[in-house]
């Protein structure tokens, strides 16, 4: 006897979709349409038809069907047959167990709103999710459905077969993207269903994936085999290998799947956000699917918290940066030229990226310094109780480091160094519940150089004549400069001037005292310390001497 309700599956099978193909799983009708109920200690036939069966269908019916001589003994056990199409049916629901970013339901023909954790869907209802969005669905079975950010997915149908042994479930992927996890059991039907633009998927139990837009539908299959159903007969797709249809082909074409990628080598902690990896590029793929699960047995497998779907072989998640420290699950897949998307490798990494460091103020990125004293100064982190200072001779910080404070409460901090080539980082240290330290990750690196001051040139005693010749000691590479006035505090009758040699020649200034000083500057503008104040007594000049002398002799001719 025929199963209405797999005439009815095999029917829309092969007519759905938009000009497209159908996949169902590959396996004879006589196989599929019975339910293979093991008989359990107290059963009988008319104990099994009053709780399963429809009531139209009655023990006499089992009976027939299976071939029974004796309706009173039925051995625990044994294997019982039973048509999908006697099974009573009821109403079923989905759990929400995930939720992550914005994600709607719309609900018959009310408003959109926002989906929340542990709620019921039911046949009818449609679920958007957001451009960080994602959700994870639970059926009656234990199978699982995790909807990627930015699709479009409505439940068509939800029930349950015969006191609730056999659910059947059939959904509709209009956009995005989907991963299926199905409970596998082949004693039971085909029971789940996920219809798209231009593939309709029947499965018995297996892990899979859907892909779906107006121009095409891929499906890849992971685990299990499922086949396209075509006029001509089935299409088998293993393990391993994907389909791809498009509306108006006669039927959709089969790749393999790329390999996973590699990501050995990648780092196991992130300190910055938003956390960024980039893993080594895998031969064939155009694009990646990076995601990130939180991290845990099997019932965080389907928890996605964050996705990004790349053409290079990296990845920045944002919406990581709402998610606390802690251990998560990276998973990475290759996409082909087809926009297939192949096996997934897996990595576990450890998010601390808290408390965040400050920002480094002061000395800043590359400057250069003068002197011994170098002064550190930096933003004030609101987490942080005290903070780390490090000033080493490399970037990598590596042993001995030539300042280590780690009890800093202020946002600046002096200290002595040697001239030299330096690095600086700071971290931020905050309290935990248990009021132990909770350090968070260094900051970026600053570089910095200190120099020596330039040093004050050596002046010798001023050679005074019809000029005044000034000579100095000459430091190898520095340019210098002078000023010239009347007080001791270069304050008044002021004169300054550049030389690039140890001497410089004055014209002679009126007789009086004046006060001159020299200082060094190095080849980078940078002007050392004045040096010691010298004191220059002009005299007269002797011609005035000899003017009364000369008033006399022109008086007595």
């Amino acid at each position: 006897m025929k199963s209405p309700l797999l005439s009815a599956f095999r029917l829309f099978a092969l007519v759905a979709g938009i000009g497209g193909a159908n996949v169902g799983l590959s396996q004879a009708q006589t196989d599929v349409q019975d339910w293979q109920y093991r008989v359990q200690a107290g059963d009988t036939l008319l104990s099994l038809s009053d709780s399963l069966l429809e009531p139209e269908h009655g023990w006499r019916d089992l009976m027939r069907h299976n071939r029974i001589a004796d309706p009173q003994r039925l051995r625990p056990g044994s294997t019982l047959r039973m048509p999908i199409a006697w099974l009573r049916r009821e109403a079923s629901v989905a759990r929400v167990i995930h939720l992550q970013g914005e994600v709607t339901l719309q609900r018959g023909s009310g408003a959109p709103s926002a989906l929340a954790l542990g709620q019921e869907l039911r046949a009818g209802d449609r679920l958007s999710t957001g451009a960080q969005g994602a959700v994870s669905l639970r059926f009656v079975d234990g199978s699982r459905l995790l909807i990627s950010p930015g699709s479009q997915l409505g439940i068509e149908e939800l029930l349950v077969h015969g006191r609730s042994a056999i659910p059947l479930m059939r959904l509709k992927l209009d956009a995005g993207s989907v991963e299926n996890k199905v409970q596998p059991n082949p004693a039971q039907a085909p029971r789940y269903e996920i219809r798209s633009p231009s593939l309709n998927l029947g499965v018995r139990g297996t892990e899979f994936r859907v892909q779906a837009d107006a121009a095409s539908s891929r499906a890849q299959v992971i685990e299990g085999k499922v086949a396209v159903l075509q006029a001509g007969g089935e299409l088998p797709i293993p393990a391993g290998f994907g389909a791809l249809a498009r509306p108006g082909e006669a039927k959709p074409s089969l790749q393999a799947l790329l390999p996973p990628p590699d990501l050995s080598g990648l780092p196991t902690r992130l300190e910055r956000l938003p956390p960024g990896l980039a893993w080594r590029p895998l031969a064939g793929a155009s694009g990646y699917r990076a995601q990130v699960f939180a991290s845990g047995g099997e019932s965080q497998q389907m928890q996605l918290l964050a996705e990004a779907v790349v053409s290079q072989n990296q990845a920045l998640w944002p919406a990581l940066a709402e998610q606390p420290d802690g251990r998560y699950q990276l998973r990475v897949r290759g996409i082909d030229a087809q926009g297939h998307e192949g096996r997934s490798a897996e990595a576990s990494f450890e998010l601390k990226a808290r408390p965040e460091p400050p920002f480094l103020q002061t000395p800043a990125s590359a400057a250069a310094l003068y002197g011994e004293q170098v002064r550190f100064s930096w933003t004030r982190a609101l987490a942080a109780q005290r903070y780390r200072l490090q000033v080493a001779a490399d970037a990598s910080f590596a042993a001995p480091l030539l300042l280590d404070q780690d009890g800093l409460s202020d946002t600046e901090h002096s200290a002595t160094l040697a001239p030299g080539s330096y690095h600086w980082r700071l971290a931020s240290i905050a309290r935990k519940a248990d009021g132990s330290p909770d350090p968070g990750p260094f900051s970026d690196s600053q570089a910095f150089t200190l120099r020596p001051l330039p040093p004050s040139p050596a002046v010798q005693a001023p050679e005074i004549g019809d000029q005044i010749v000034l000579r100095w000691r000459a430091v190898p590479g520095m340019s210098y400069q002078l000023q010239w006035a009347s007080d001791a505090g270069f304050s008044q009758g002021l004169k300054a001037w550049d030389s690039t040699e140890a001497q410089a020649s004055l014209e002679r200034p009126a007789a009086g005292r004046y006060y001159l000083r020299v200082r060094s500057v190095d080849p980078h503008g940078q002007a050392g310390p004045w040096g010691s104040v010298q004191q220059l007594d002009v005299p007269h000049s002797r011609w005035l001497w000899l003017l009364p002398l000369g008033l006399l002799l022109l008086v007595g001719l």
